[in-house]
């Protein structure tokens, strides 16, 4: 029997229906059963034909009522199940007439139309009901959960609203000061790196940095794959498109012959090129153009942000971002510029999330910012989180044996305890004071002080005489590596200490460390084996961070080993070995002849230290007494 023909059947069955239902208001389900059961029994004459017939009507019937609301569905399917054992209202009957036609012949079809019916009012109903949906979503929120409370346990967990340093800004001087003073940079100079042409569209909003106008469309040239999940972290890689390998090309080539013009060319085609970009960040830094250096490194940062993988989350602290990968090191490099840049300006609060970053993307901190965050914790005044960082962040060793933190938890806690003091609140005293944290600094590290003097300076006549005592004289602690991180943060905080309640600070534990060592000279050994034990490596271990990137100074100018100036800086010894061995003539590659060029070009070019303009006459004269270190056959030629 065809479907056509059972379309038919019950649409004479839906006729007589309404009478049925006007002859008596209390009828029977019964009355209305045998009709429908003899239509189902004509369809079982042929059986092959009747189950084709009723996979068409059980489409018919899940087509007809996905249509409708899910409310009449689920209310439909229960009055056809209920209508063997409870009455019906003629009201309701009435209104689902023409369903209930259907959906009764359709309670006695055979068992794959029932299940099919089963199936949609599940589905009606919810559509997770499947076991193998269940138990995967049930695991993922199990996943997420855990993630989440170990997100918001996270001591550096990012706040993105003190990213910004333009907000930081508004904050110190105000929105007023702060817009005057950008329209007036923008109206007043016109000069941008090459390659940021000025056009039309809105660059997509970040969280790092906040586009110019200016800036180019991002190109796309980057992008970021998601490598593994392991112990609650996800960790991300960084890909270059082929274009960017072409401009990685180009820029190689440049830089082989140090030439910026070169670079410069790269930005105009490929304007978010990370590597091109850092280099000119370096040169307008060092020629003094510090609102251009900072353009450039917010460009990068841009960049890279627009490259992020939608499951990169670094703000929770949940993601890995390895240095050890070639194309994640510009993201370290940039953001630790981007860190010095906000120091800068002043937004120690921007710093301090900045270095909160850095250092959850990579545990094996690379760039040392262990041996920073402290300062820009004082400066931000965020002194409670900084006690706390130094109890819950885990490390090799504990944190106050490192110089840095030593003495910044002493001022820490002086800090907190003037806090206490002005709130009027009594707290237990639990915790050391700060005059202790600060004697215990001296003793485990005694060569900080004389450093110290002489770096602030402290002139009174009091350091004098604290610097005679023979435990204040020695200027090495004896350990390389101790000594490069002594080093790094008296380059790094010295200007602290030019605050006179902190000099007070300092001076008075210093007199408590003279007179104990005159009562108990063992104290002093007891350190001395502290600091042998903690740092016991015959080798600087923290050899890779340079100190002039933990200072404040910047040169107005290109110094006289600015040569490798485009290779990385923590390379510079190896590139000038090999130079030498290339090119021990540096200067026979410079053009000679300035006729008939740009003066703005030999300008530029006599900035950089390989090119020389010199007499030749002199540059002959002087290669008669430079050794032989080219063999006889360069003296053939």
């Amino acid at each position: 029997m065809s479907a056509r023909l059972l379309r038919k059947v019950l649409q004479e069955q839906e006729e007589q229906q309404p009478q049925l239902d006007n002859d008596d208001d209390s009828d029977s389900p019964d009355s209305v059963a045998p009709p429908s059961k003899n239509l189902f029994h004509i369809l079982n004459d042929d059986d092959d034909e009747a189950q084709g017939d009723e996979s068409e009507i059980a489409n018919e019937t899940l087509t007809r009522n996905i249509n409708e609301q899910e409310s009449s569905v689920e209310k439909s399917t229960a009055d056809v199940v209920s209508t063997s054992n409870h009455k019906s209202k003629k009201k309701k009957k009435k209104k689902i007439k023409g369903k209930q036609g259907s959906f009764s012949r359709v309670d006695k079809a055979e068992k794959p139309l029932d299940v099919i019916l089963k199936t949609l009012s599940l589905d009606s109903n919810s559509s997770s009901n499947q076991p193998g949906s269940t138990e995967a979503k049930s695991v993922n929120v199990k996943v997420c959960d855990n993630r989440a409370k170990q997100y918001t346990t996270s001591i550096l967990q990012v706040d993105p609203k003190f990213l910004s340093a333009e907000n930081e800004l508004r904050r110190i001087f105000g929105s007023k000061v702060v817009s005057s003073f950008e329209n007036s940079q923008q109206t007043g100079s016109s000069r941008q790196i090459r390659g940021g042409r000025r056009g039309s569209h809105n660059p997509k909003k970040t969280i790092l940095v906040s586009p110019s106008d200016h800036w180019p469309r991002w190109d796309g040239s980057l992008s970021m794959e998601f490598l593994e999940s392991k112990d609650g972290l996800n960790f991300f890689r960084y890909v270059h498109s082929s274009s960017y390998g072409q401009a990685q090309r180009a820029f190689e080539g440049a830089k082989s012959i140090h030439d910026l013009n070169s670079i410069a060319s790269v930005l105009l085609y490929y304007p978010y090129h990370l590597d091109s970009l850092i280099t000119m960040a370096d040169y307008f830094k060092f020629v003094g153009e510090h609102h251009m250096s900072a353009d450039a490194t917010a460009k990068s940062l841009y960049a890279l942000e627009c490259a992020w993988n939608p499951m990169f989350t670094p703000l929770q602290g949940n993601c890995q971002l390895k240095f050890s990968h070639e194309t994640n090191k510009p993201l370290f490099t940039t953001l630790f510029t981007h860190m010095k840049n906000m120091d800068r300006r002043g937004c120690h609060r921007s710093a301090l999330e900045v270095c909160k970053l850095l250092l959850s993307l990579d545990s094996d901190d690379p760039m040392g910012i262990m041996f920073c965050i402290d300062y820009f914790a004082l400066r931000a005044e965020e002194y409670a989180w900084l006690e706390r960082f130094s109890e819950d962040y885990k490390s090799d060793n504990s944190l106050w044996l490192f110089p840095n933190f030593s003495y910044s938890l002493a001022i820490c806690r002086f800090y907190l305890e003037r806090d206490e003091s002005s709130k009027d609140t009594h707290v237990e005293n639990v915790k050391a004071t700060s005059t202790d944290l600060m004697r215990q600094a001296l003793m485990l590290h005694p060569s900080v002080l004389k450093k110290l003097v002489a770096k602030v300076p402290l002139k009174d006549q009091a350091w004098t005489n604290i610097l005679k005592q023979a435990f204040f004289k020695s200027e090495q602690a004896g350990s390389l590596s101790l000594d490069h991180l002594i080093n790094i943060y008296v380059e790094r905080s010295y200007i602290i200490w030019r605050l006179p309640d902190l000099q007070k600070l300092l001076r008075n534990a210093a007199l408590l460390v003279i007179e104990t060592l005159e009562s108990n000279g063992s104290e002093a050994r007891d350190w001395a084996c502290v600091r042998k034990e903690v740092f016991s490596s015959q080798k600087n271990e923290y050899g890779h961070l340079l100190v002039s990137d933990f200072s404040d100074s910047v040169p107005t100018l290109p110094p006289d080993n600015l040569q490798n100036f485009m290779a990385d800086p923590r390379m510079r010894e190896e590139v000038l070995n090999v130079n030498q061995v290339v090119n021990p003539h540096g200067g026979d590659r410079a053009p000679r002849d300035i006729a008939n060029r740009s003066p703005l070009a030999v300008l530029f070019e006599s900035i950089l230290p390989w090119v020389d303009f010199g007499d030749r006459v002199e540059e002959e004269a002087g290669e008669d007494n430079q050794p032989n270190g080219r063999g006889p056959d360069d003296q053939g030629h």
